[in-house]
């Protein structure tokens, strides 16, 4: 391993250092100056002839005059300070020369001949110097600029391995089988040879999948901090400019720093940002892109073999990349990183809450159970949003409300208690909400109520919460259609309480999610009536492919898609319909409560609901 100390080459230091470099150049040039101004300020004494000192003299109008050598500083009566000068001959006195020294002061003034001197040679010696720190200036201004050009192609690798605080497999939690697999990349790294006798190979790439906020980039570097090796990191997005070959110009770079500092790890964040996929017929042969991934599929999988380094990389679209990318060979291992589970998030929120002042009867685990879905980023949000929560409000330790407070401001938004809403806004606000809540109890695999509101939160006017009671891997046909006549029911309450010409905007949002969903039944999931079992995804991830390339499907097909979507829609508003017609007198108590309270929590939804039934009418056959 090379000891060398790391040598960073950043255009920031160097910008700094030319400003200072600048500014030290300035302040000589106006020392230069100030100095030139002042040693070669003009005389204010008037010059006359000796002839006329010697008459004005006799005359008595001199108080005094200033003999320095055959300088003669004359102070005329009634003046302070000399205003006139003239020169004689330093060989006689004055008396000889004609002076009537008899009616003036004389005073003689020893000559200096060292500070004329100096006067002379600073005289000639500043602008020498101007001129030379000028040129100074300008060559190293070239310099820099040449510098920068050179520096351009070099890699932005930022190289970690010497904190004290390194991240280790410990300091994660979660994730067990994502660590399982990257254990064996840190043995393969810390005894190579141990592998080598045996006839492995070390894996040239590892490609870590997962949706954002899962922790992918904290893995890679616990990778590191347990091999105890070099740690390059970099994004995708910084081996693309403008100029075509910038990018794999550094790419050269920073497989040839790796290649020094081997065994190291280089860990590219976000490759999707120059993995993509080649060939979509934009941007020609020469496209700056396709050029760095060309080359990183070359450094990857090149000539030189035996070189001890790995590559790791982060995406959450790896749909999106190059196949030649995740072939054998370049990354031989995919590691899938998914949010994590009950018992996981636990663990993730105790972490987050370690060194915080979590009271003794908050209870993690009912968190982390209504947490479902969130991945560790948003739980590091909750557990923030809770401090700080906990210190506006002037606590001492963290409360179950602050948490709770925190929770539901990350998961549905603050609540907007500024926004003024009338009356009538109120009541139909709470018929809506006491639809979705009525629909949602009644049905027998919708999930439970977590807790209803009339107030505004986030963008919603009002929210109806239901909350899985379990983390569910798959959704089955009849619990897709319960969400859809759940996410129906506000829609539905207006139209049957208000009447058909004064439903709201209210439901805008509701509807969009159910024609999403019930798009994603039939197109993705193969749920629908006529087209049962087929599929017809259209890859949303590739823009150009949508735009170049035609659909797989007939416009019949597509008409056929639609009345499908039309169907679902159609089913799941007459299933709530039928459910809010049997039970009118459980959503005027739940109305009346939420107008009286505008928040309710699962508890009393359950008690004003009391008595709800499930009219046959409404069941699937």
């Amino acid at each position: 391993m090379d000891k060398r100390p790391h040598r960073s080459n950043r255009s920031g230091g160097n910008n700094r250092r030319n400003m200072k470099n600048f500014g030290f150049v300035a302040l000589l040039i106006l020392f230069g100056l100030i100095l030139v101004a002042a040693f070669n300020q003009p005389s204010s004494l008037k010059e006359i002839p000796a002839t006329t000192a010697i008459h004005d003299t006799n005359a008595g109008d001199y108080s005094s005059i200033t003999v320095t050598n055959n300088e003669l500083d004359i102070t005329p009566k009634g003046k302070s300070h000399p205003t006139l000068k003239t020169y004689v001959d330093s060989n006689s006195s004055l008396k000889q020369q004609g002076f009537n020294t008899d009616k003036v002061s004389i005073t003689y003034k020893p000559t200096s001949s060292s500070s004329s001197t100096l006067l002379n040679l600073a005289g000639s010696i500043i602008p020498v110097l101007i001129i030379a720190g000028l040129l100074y200036f300008m060559l190293r201004s070239a310099q820099g600029q040449g510098n920068q050009a050179l520096s351009f192609g070099k890699s932005r690798a930022r190289l970690y391995g010497n904190e004290k605080d390194k991240a280790l497999f410990k300091d994660i939690a979660g994730s067990a089988e994502a660590k399982q697999d990257l254990e064996e990349v840190v043995e393969f790294l810390k005894f190579p040879k141990k592998f080598a006798g045996m006839g492995a190979r070390i894996p040239k790439g590892v490609l870590l999948v997962g949706p954002p906020g899962t922790g992918k980039t904290l893995l890679a570097r616990a990778v590191a901090g347990e091999a105890n090796v070099p740690f390059f990191s970099i994004s995708g997005s910084e081996f693309v400019e403008m100029f075509v070959g910038v990018g794999a110009s550094r790419v050269r770079d920073l497989f040839a720093k790796a290649k020094k500092n081997s065994p190291c790890i280089i860990f590219v964040d976000e490759i999707d940002a120059v993995g993509r996929r080649r060939g979509s017929g934009m941007g020609g042969g020469h496209d700056e892109r396709e050029q760095t991934l060309n080359q990183i599929l070359v450094e990857m999988d090149g000539f030189e073999q035996g070189q001890n380094v790995i590559v790791l990389a982060a995406t959450n679209r790896a749909d999106v990349l190059d196949p030649a990318l995740l072939r054998p060979g370049r990354f031989d291992r995919r590691v899938n990183i998914g949010l994590p589970d009950r018992k996981d998030r636990e663990a993730i929120l105790k972490v987050h809450f370690a060194k915080k002042p979590l009271a003794k009867n908050v209870d993690l685990d009912t968190l982390a159970a209504k947490a479902a879905g969130s991945s560790g980023a948003d739980l590091a949000n909750i557990a923030n949003e809770a401090a700080i929560v906990a210190a506006r409000n002037s606590h001492s330790e963290i409360s179950e409300k602050d948490v709770t407070e925190a929770f539901e401001r990350v998961a549905i938004g603050p609540e907007r208690k500024s926004k003024i809403m009338t009356e009538a806004d109120k009541v139909t606000t709470a018929y809506h909400e006491a639809g979705h809540a009525l629909v949602g109890h009644v049905l027998p695999d919708s999930d439970p109520v977590h807790k209803v509101t009339i107030i505004p939160r986030g963008g919603a006017g009002g929210v109806t919460w239901f909350i899985p009671p379990e983390d569910r891997v798959f959704v089955s046909l009849i619990q897709f259609k319960d969400m859809l006549a759940r996410g129906l029911g506000g829609r539905v309450a207006e139209e049957i309480i208000l009447g058909r010409d004064r439903i709201t905007t209210g439901a805008s949002n509701d509807l969009q999610n159910a024609a999403e969903l019930a798009r994603d039944m039939v197109v993705n999931q193969g749920m629908g009536k006529k087209l049962r079992d087929q599929v017809f995804h259209v890859d949303d991830g590739m823009m150009l492919d949508r735009l170049v390339h035609e659909r797989e499907y007939s416009d019949q097909t597509a008409k056929v898609i639609d009345d499908e979507v039309e169907s679902l829609i159609n089913e799941a508003a007459h299933r709530a319909r039928i459910i809010i017609k049997a039970n009118l007198s459980k959503l005027e108590n739940l109305k009346d409560r939420l107008i009286e309270k505008e928040t309710v929590d699962a508890d009393e939804v359950v008690e004003a609901l009391k008595g709800a039934k499930f009219p046959e009418a409404a069941a699937l056959y």
